[in-house]
């Protein structure tokens, strides 16, 4: 998958998990300044990853990531 399309899948995931506009998000976007980073929500965003994607990724790794671009190379190591 093109690293492209992979942003875009993801930042409607995330768009549908924070409950945000996926137009207002972007790889820059931090979850915990921009999103308020709820755990939870992350606990949903990595299950619909792992369903979408196929990617297995551990919640305390995608926990870790500071900004939407640092999962999508989380996201992109795991494929």
């Amino acid at each position: 998958m093109e690293r492209k399309e992979l942003e875009t899948q993801v930042l409607k995931m995330v768009a549908a998990a924070y409950k945000k506009d996926a137009e207002t998000l972007s790889v820059e976007t931090s979850f915990k300044d921009d999103l308020g980073g709820a755990s939870v929500q992350m606990v949903a965003l990595v299950s619909e990853i792992e369903n979408e994607l196929d990617a297995v990724l551990m919640l305390s790794d995608a926990s870790a990531c500071n900004t939407i671009g640092e999962l999508i190379d989380l996201i992109e190591e795991e494929l």
